[in-house]
Protein backbone atom coordinates (compact mmCIF):
# COMPACT_ATOMS: atom_id res chain seq x y z
CA UNK A 1 0.00 0.00 0.00
CA UNK A 2 1.36 3.33 -0.78
CA UNK A 3 -0.33 6.55 1.12
CA UNK A 4 -0.19 9.92 1.03
CA UNK A 5 0.05 11.95 4.15
CA UNK A 6 -0.20 15.58 5.57
CA UNK A 7 -0.86 17.18 8.76
CA UNK A 8 -1.90 20.92 8.91
CA UNK A 9 -3.16 22.48 12.35
CA UNK A 10 -5.99 25.66 12.55
CA UNK A 11 -9.04 23.96 13.54
CA UNK A 12 -10.49 27.14 14.64
CA UNK A 13 -10.71 28.83 10.97
CA UNK A 14 -13.18 25.59 10.02
CA UNK A 15 -16.01 27.82 12.49
CA UNK A 16 -15.11 30.42 10.41
CA UNK A 17 -15.41 28.85 6.70
CA UNK A 18 -18.95 27.41 7.97
CA UNK A 19 -20.14 31.08 8.59
CA UNK A 20 -18.84 32.12 5.16
CA UNK A 21 -16.44 34.81 5.90
CA UNK A 22 -13.05 35.84 7.97
CA UNK A 23 -13.30 36.66 11.03
CA UNK A 24 -12.55 39.58 12.76
CA UNK A 25 -10.72 38.31 16.40
CA UNK A 26 -11.67 39.62 19.25
CA UNK A 27 -10.36 39.52 22.49
CA UNK A 28 -13.38 38.01 24.85
CA UNK A 29 -14.70 39.87 27.36
CA UNK A 30 -12.72 40.24 30.67
CA UNK A 31 -14.62 40.48 33.89
CA UNK A 32 -13.23 42.78 36.38
CA UNK A 33 -14.66 43.28 39.69
CA UNK A 34 -15.66 47.08 40.52
CA UNK A 35 -15.36 48.74 43.78
CA UNK A 36 -19.19 50.23 42.87
CA UNK A 37 -22.11 48.06 44.19
CA UNK A 38 -23.94 46.78 41.60
CA UNK A 39 -26.74 49.60 40.43
CA UNK A 40 -29.79 49.52 38.05
CA UNK A 41 -29.18 52.61 36.43
CA UNK A 42 -31.17 52.53 33.47
CA UNK A 43 -33.83 50.50 30.87
CA UNK A 44 -34.44 51.02 27.44
CA UNK A 45 -36.50 49.73 25.08
CA UNK A 46 -36.24 49.80 21.42
CA UNK A 47 -39.46 49.02 18.65
CA UNK A 48 -41.46 45.74 19.73
CA UNK A 49 -40.20 44.96 16.41
CA UNK A 50 -36.76 44.66 17.11
CA UNK A 51 -37.75 43.23 20.73
CA UNK A 52 -34.80 45.36 21.80
CA UNK A 53 -33.81 46.38 25.73
CA UNK A 54 -30.92 46.94 27.91
CA UNK A 55 -29.81 47.84 31.27
CA UNK A 56 -26.77 49.85 31.85
CA UNK A 57 -25.26 48.50 35.49
CA UNK A 58 -22.41 50.35 37.42
CA UNK A 59 -19.61 47.80 35.78
CA UNK A 60 -21.17 45.96 32.93
CA UNK A 61 -23.81 46.55 30.32
CA UNK A 62 -26.74 44.53 29.67
CA UNK A 63 -28.23 43.41 26.56
CA UNK A 64 -31.28 41.89 25.59
CA UNK A 65 -31.81 40.88 21.59
CA UNK A 66 -32.17 38.10 19.50
CA UNK A 67 -33.83 36.16 22.24
CA UNK A 68 -30.64 36.28 23.88
CA UNK A 69 -29.66 37.94 27.15
CA UNK A 70 -25.80 39.31 27.16
CA UNK A 71 -23.15 40.89 29.68
CA UNK A 72 -20.71 43.35 28.29
CA UNK A 73 -18.16 44.76 30.25
CA UNK A 74 -17.60 48.60 29.43
CA UNK A 75 -14.18 47.60 29.29
CA UNK A 76 -14.43 45.37 26.64
CA UNK A 77 -16.99 47.76 24.40
CA UNK A 78 -14.42 50.62 24.61
CA UNK A 79 -11.21 47.74 23.83
CA UNK A 80 -13.60 46.65 20.90
CA UNK A 81 -14.41 49.77 19.21
CA UNK A 82 -14.48 49.88 15.30
CA UNK A 83 -13.73 53.79 14.83
CA UNK A 84 -11.12 55.04 12.50
CA UNK A 85 -9.02 55.99 15.30
CA UNK A 86 -9.52 52.94 17.68
CA UNK A 87 -9.07 50.53 14.90
CA UNK A 88 -7.32 49.67 11.55
CA UNK A 89 -10.15 48.25 9.45
CA UNK A 90 -7.60 47.36 6.51
CA UNK A 91 -5.28 45.09 8.49
CA UNK A 92 -8.02 44.27 11.44
CA UNK A 93 -5.71 45.19 14.51
CA UNK A 94 -6.14 47.73 16.92
CA UNK A 95 -4.67 50.82 17.39
CA UNK A 96 -5.92 51.88 20.93
CA UNK A 97 -4.03 50.93 23.76
CA UNK A 98 -5.78 48.63 26.11
CA UNK A 99 -3.75 49.59 28.46
CA UNK A 100 -4.56 53.38 28.45
CA UNK A 101 -8.35 52.62 28.91
CA UNK A 102 -9.40 52.97 32.35
CA UNK A 103 -10.44 50.16 34.54
CA UNK A 104 -13.80 51.49 35.52
CA UNK A 105 -14.73 53.61 32.74
CA UNK A 106 -18.33 53.81 32.07
CA UNK A 107 -20.32 55.18 29.02
CA UNK A 108 -22.01 59.00 29.60
CA UNK A 109 -25.02 58.12 27.80
CA UNK A 110 -26.13 55.09 25.63
CA UNK A 111 -29.04 55.36 22.91
CA UNK A 112 -30.07 53.08 20.20
CA UNK A 113 -30.82 54.44 16.85
CA UNK A 114 -32.72 51.14 14.38
CA UNK A 115 -30.00 48.36 15.21
CA UNK A 116 -26.66 50.36 16.27
CA UNK A 117 -26.02 51.06 19.91
CA UNK A 118 -23.94 54.45 20.65
CA UNK A 119 -22.01 54.96 23.75
CA UNK A 120 -20.24 58.30 24.41
CA UNK A 121 -17.61 58.10 26.76
CA UNK A 122 -16.11 60.10 29.69
CA UNK A 123 -14.05 61.76 26.63
CA UNK A 124 -16.79 62.62 24.09
CA UNK A 125 -15.42 59.74 22.35
CA UNK A 126 -18.31 57.90 20.95
CA UNK A 127 -18.57 53.91 19.68
CA UNK A 128 -21.24 52.26 17.64
CA UNK A 129 -21.68 48.97 17.60
CA UNK A 130 -24.60 46.74 15.22
CA UNK A 131 -26.64 44.79 17.82
CA UNK A 132 -26.17 41.93 15.48
CA UNK A 133 -22.43 42.28 15.80
CA UNK A 134 -23.00 42.48 19.24
CA UNK A 135 -24.92 39.35 19.37
CA UNK A 136 -21.64 37.24 17.16
CA UNK A 137 -19.13 38.60 19.39
CA UNK A 138 -20.82 37.91 22.98
CA UNK A 139 -20.03 34.81 24.95
CA UNK A 140 -23.72 33.45 25.11
CA UNK A 141 -24.10 34.02 21.24
CA UNK A 142 -21.23 32.46 20.75
CA UNK A 143 -22.17 29.84 23.02
CA UNK A 144 -25.39 29.29 20.85
CA UNK A 145 -23.31 28.74 17.30
CA UNK A 146 -20.71 26.31 18.58
CA UNK A 147 -21.63 22.60 17.31
CA UNK A 148 -21.48 19.94 20.09
CA UNK A 149 -19.22 16.81 18.54
CA UNK A 150 -21.04 13.84 18.92
CA UNK A 151 -19.61 11.12 20.26
CA UNK A 152 -19.31 7.15 18.52
CA UNK A 153 -18.17 4.24 18.87
CA UNK A 154 -18.10 0.79 16.26
CA UNK A 155 -22.38 0.20 17.04
CA UNK A 156 -23.74 3.74 16.92
CA UNK A 157 -21.05 4.21 13.95
CA UNK A 158 -22.47 1.01 11.97
CA UNK A 159 -26.09 3.33 12.35
CA UNK A 160 -25.49 6.00 11.31
CA UNK A 161 -22.02 5.81 9.70
CA UNK A 162 -20.46 9.49 8.52
CA UNK A 163 -21.46 10.72 5.03
CA UNK A 164 -19.04 11.28 2.30
CA UNK A 165 -19.01 14.49 0.16
CA UNK A 166 -17.52 14.33 -3.49
CA UNK A 167 -14.36 16.16 -4.51
CA UNK A 168 -16.02 18.20 -7.27
CA UNK A 169 -18.56 19.59 -5.10
CA UNK A 170 -15.90 19.68 -2.09
CA UNK A 171 -13.78 21.54 -4.36
CA UNK A 172 -16.22 23.77 -6.53
CA UNK A 173 -18.91 24.26 -4.10
CA UNK A 174 -19.40 26.63 -0.98
CA UNK A 175 -21.90 23.67 -0.20
CA UNK A 176 -20.17 21.04 -0.68
CA UNK A 177 -17.21 22.06 1.60
CA UNK A 178 -19.97 23.12 4.36
CA UNK A 179 -20.88 19.75 4.60
CA UNK A 180 -17.52 18.08 4.88
CA UNK A 181 -16.43 20.15 7.55
CA UNK A 182 -19.97 19.81 9.44
CA UNK A 183 -19.23 16.12 9.39
CA UNK A 184 -15.76 16.59 10.83
CA UNK A 185 -16.80 19.14 13.68
CA UNK A 186 -19.99 16.55 14.66
CA UNK A 187 -17.67 13.67 14.53
CA UNK A 188 -14.09 14.20 14.17
CA UNK A 189 -13.63 12.50 10.94
CA UNK A 190 -14.95 12.88 7.76
CA UNK A 191 -14.08 11.68 4.21
CA UNK A 192 -13.79 12.68 0.36
CA UNK A 193 -14.81 10.24 -2.25
CA UNK A 194 -13.37 10.33 -6.01
CA UNK A 195 -10.21 12.34 -5.49
CA UNK A 196 -7.71 11.55 -8.62
CA UNK A 197 -4.63 9.96 -6.84
CA UNK A 198 -2.12 12.60 -7.43
CA UNK A 199 -0.26 14.81 -4.96
CA UNK A 200 -1.49 18.12 -6.59
CA UNK A 201 -5.00 16.81 -5.78
CA UNK A 202 -4.74 16.23 -2.26
CA UNK A 203 -2.60 19.43 -1.72
CA UNK A 204 -5.34 21.21 -3.79
CA UNK A 205 -7.97 19.49 -1.58
CA UNK A 206 -6.21 20.43 2.00
CA UNK A 207 -5.67 23.66 1.21
CA UNK A 208 -9.41 24.23 1.04
CA UNK A 209 -9.46 23.71 4.45
CA UNK A 210 -6.59 25.26 6.26
CA UNK A 211 -2.94 26.11 5.91
CA UNK A 212 -0.88 23.34 5.70
CA UNK A 213 1.81 22.92 8.87
CA UNK A 214 5.18 21.80 8.20
CA UNK A 215 6.68 18.59 9.88
CA UNK A 216 10.21 16.73 10.51
CA UNK A 217 8.40 14.68 7.25
CA UNK A 218 7.63 17.77 5.54
CA UNK A 219 4.36 19.21 4.49
CA UNK A 220 3.15 16.08 2.28
CA UNK A 221 5.02 13.01 1.98
CA UNK A 222 4.47 9.77 1.12
CA UNK A 223 4.84 6.22 3.25
CA UNK A 224 4.37 2.72 1.93
CA UNK A 225 6.55 -0.20 3.39
CA UNK A 226 9.81 0.67 2.42
CA UNK A 227 11.41 1.49 6.14
CA UNK A 228 12.75 4.39 4.79
CA UNK A 229 12.33 6.59 7.86
CA UNK A 230 12.26 4.99 10.89
CA UNK A 231 8.52 5.06 11.84
CA UNK A 232 6.45 1.23 12.22
CA UNK A 233 4.26 3.35 9.38
CA UNK A 234 6.86 2.67 7.08
CA UNK A 235 6.84 -1.20 7.61
CA UNK A 236 4.63 -3.81 6.63
CA UNK A 237 3.57 -4.28 10.69
CA UNK A 238 0.10 -3.59 11.42
CA UNK A 239 -0.69 -0.50 13.71
CA UNK A 240 -3.40 -0.92 16.38
CA UNK A 241 -4.88 2.02 17.80
CA UNK A 242 -2.95 4.98 18.29
CA UNK A 243 -2.88 9.11 18.26
CA UNK A 244 0.13 10.08 16.10
CA UNK A 245 2.47 13.38 16.65
CA UNK A 246 2.08 13.34 20.70
CA UNK A 247 6.02 14.06 20.75
CA UNK A 248 5.35 17.67 19.00
CA UNK A 249 4.54 20.43 21.81
CA UNK A 250 1.29 21.12 19.92
CA UNK A 251 0.35 18.05 18.25
CA UNK A 252 -1.29 18.38 14.70
CA UNK A 253 -5.17 19.38 14.80
CA UNK A 254 -6.28 17.70 11.56
CA UNK A 255 -4.73 14.85 9.77
CA UNK A 256 -5.60 13.87 5.70
CA UNK A 257 -4.89 10.50 4.23
CA UNK A 258 -5.02 9.58 0.91
CA UNK A 259 -3.98 5.80 -0.03
CA UNK A 260 -3.12 6.10 -4.16
CA UNK A 261 -2.16 2.53 -4.57
CA UNK A 262 -3.08 -0.84 -2.54
CA UNK A 263 -2.08 -4.06 -3.90
CA UNK A 264 -2.67 -7.27 -2.23
CA UNK A 265 -4.43 -7.80 1.04
CA UNK A 266 -4.85 -5.80 4.05
CA UNK A 267 -4.10 -2.22 4.82
CA UNK A 268 -7.42 -1.79 6.85
CA UNK A 269 -8.14 1.71 8.01
CA UNK A 270 -8.95 1.46 11.97
CA UNK A 271 -10.49 4.46 13.41
CA UNK A 272 -11.66 5.17 17.01
CA UNK A 273 -13.41 7.88 19.02
CA UNK A 274 -10.95 9.09 21.49
CA UNK A 275 -13.32 11.33 23.10
CA UNK A 276 -15.91 8.33 23.57
CA UNK A 277 -13.16 6.02 25.29
CA UNK A 278 -12.39 9.52 27.46
CA UNK A 279 -16.03 9.79 28.48
CA UNK A 280 -16.05 6.37 29.29
CA UNK A 281 -12.79 6.15 31.67
CA UNK A 282 -14.57 9.47 33.02
CA UNK A 283 -17.47 7.73 33.97
CA UNK A 284 -16.16 4.04 34.73
CA UNK A 285 -13.18 5.42 36.51
CA UNK A 286 -12.91 9.48 37.23
CA UNK A 287 -9.84 9.38 39.68
CA UNK A 288 -7.74 7.78 36.70
CA UNK A 289 -9.04 10.36 34.59
CA UNK A 290 -8.07 12.97 36.65
CA UNK A 291 -4.31 11.36 36.88
CA UNK A 292 -4.57 11.28 33.28
CA UNK A 293 -5.54 14.44 33.08
CA UNK A 294 -3.38 16.18 35.51
CA UNK A 295 0.08 14.18 34.97
CA UNK A 296 2.63 15.55 32.44
CA UNK A 297 4.60 12.15 30.11
CA UNK A 298 7.05 12.91 28.10
CA UNK A 299 6.73 11.58 24.12
CA UNK A 300 9.51 10.35 22.27
CA UNK A 301 10.58 10.26 18.65
CA UNK A 302 13.73 8.78 17.92
CA UNK A 303 14.91 8.10 15.14
CA UNK A 304 18.10 7.44 13.08
CA UNK A 305 17.74 5.57 9.54
CA UNK A 306 19.33 6.52 6.15
CA UNK A 307 19.57 10.50 6.72
CA UNK A 308 16.90 11.36 9.22
CA UNK A 309 18.01 11.80 12.29
CA UNK A 310 15.54 12.94 14.80
CA UNK A 311 14.73 13.44 18.45
CA UNK A 312 11.97 15.39 19.38
CA UNK A 313 10.02 15.59 22.43
CA UNK A 314 6.76 16.11 23.83
CA UNK A 315 5.58 17.30 27.12
CA UNK A 316 2.00 16.76 27.94
CA UNK A 317 -0.87 14.79 29.81
CA UNK A 318 -2.67 11.92 27.76
CA UNK A 319 -6.19 14.55 28.25
CA UNK A 320 -5.69 17.84 27.71
CA UNK A 321 -8.98 19.21 29.69
CA UNK A 322 -9.60 23.53 29.49
CA UNK A 323 -8.94 24.35 33.07
CA UNK A 324 -12.16 26.34 33.09
CA UNK A 325 -14.91 23.95 32.24
CA UNK A 326 -12.83 20.78 32.28
CA UNK A 327 -13.63 20.18 28.35
CA UNK A 328 -11.30 17.55 26.91
CA UNK A 329 -9.65 19.00 23.33
CA UNK A 330 -6.75 17.22 23.05
CA UNK A 331 -5.57 13.63 23.50
CA UNK A 332 -1.77 12.69 23.37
Amino acid sequence: MQCHRLSYLHISRIQDLLRGRVIQWTLQQPHFKSLFPLTFRGHHTASKSLNCAWKQHEDHFELQYANTMMRFDYVWLRDHCRSASCYNSKTHQRSLDTASIYLHIKPKTTRLDETTLFFTWPDDHVTKYDLDWLVSNSYEGQKQKVIQPRIWNSETYQQVPVPSVDFQSFLETNEGRKSFLQNFLLYRIAFVENVPPTQEHTEKLAKRISLIRETIYGRMWYFTFDFSRGDTAYTKLALDRHTDTTYFQEPCGIQVFHCLKHEGTGGRTLLVDGFYAAQQVLQKAPEEFELLSKVPLKHEHIENVGESHNYMIGLGPVLNVYPWNKELYLIR
